[in-house]
């Protein structure tokens, strides 16, 4: 079952989500952070498929600060779009976004809160385990880690990298492992975005599958 519902922030904004809920009793609540792309048809997708999972799934609307209801593809214009609204995007802003929706999760499902991102969302996921009060966090390809890589998790994390992405190098996972060791690092034969099933440019199926195996499995064992 899903919904969209809205959130109130604490710096006093409402933005919308996009909730997916399992069948039965949740597992936890998982909070599932966005690209630039917006809380469009693929976000949702993997919303749905925790829920599937066993997941309570919030997924909010970053760009609702901005506009409601962006959603945008993957061609010339969205990707145009979509840089726009990226180059408007301010971590300290979206993480008042995730933490409203972590709020949520642990009130709909009367269970621990992780979070899972890509791309911006991946920094976020980062940033989440870092700075706010969650129980795990996974981030996908997130480009900015670089920048927070010595800030210690007080959660466990996994993150995932692309070793043939062209916009964040191999010294950022290690970074991460530098300051962090305990930190899962993986890296895959992939470009950015490997697990973007909607956009066949991106989209690597054997590493996405793992890495959302291995993404789902450590979830489980942190939220259960």
């Amino acid at each position: 079952m899903s919904e969209f519902v809205m959130l109130k922030t604490a710096d006093g904004l409402e933005i919308g989500a996009y909730v997916a809920r399992p069948e039965g009793s949740p597992i936890g609540g998982l909070v599932v952070v966005q690209e630039i792309f917006g809380v469009n048809a693929h976000i949702r997708a993997v919303a749905d498929g925790y829920a599937k999972d066993g997941f309570l799934a919030v997924a909010p609307a970053m760009f609702d600060r901005f506009e409601k209801g962006v959603e945008l593809g993957y061609d010339a214009e969205g990707w145009k779009a979509a840089m726009g609204f990226a180059g408007r995007l301010n971590p300290a802003d979206s993480l008042h976004d995730v933490a409203a929706a972590i709020d949520f999760a642990a009130a709909e499902s009367g269970k621990k809160v992780g979070v899972v991102g890509y791309c911006f969302g991946g920094s976020m996921a980062w940033l989440a385990a870092t700075r706010l009060k969650v129980a795990v966090a996974v981030g996908y390809y997130g480009g900015m880690i670089g920048k927070f890589a010595t800030e210690k998790p007080t959660a466990p994390v996994m993150l995932h990298f692309g070793s043939l992405d062209a916009h964040i190098p191999a010294s950022v996972g290690e970074a991460v492992k530098a300051a962090s060791p305990e930190v899962e690092v993986y890296s895959y034969d992939a470009g950015h975005a490997f697990n973007r099933d909607a956009d066949p440019t991106a989209y690597v199926a054997e590493a996405a599958e793992l890495a959302r195996s291995r993404s789902v499995e450590f979830l489980k064992k942190n939220l259960g």
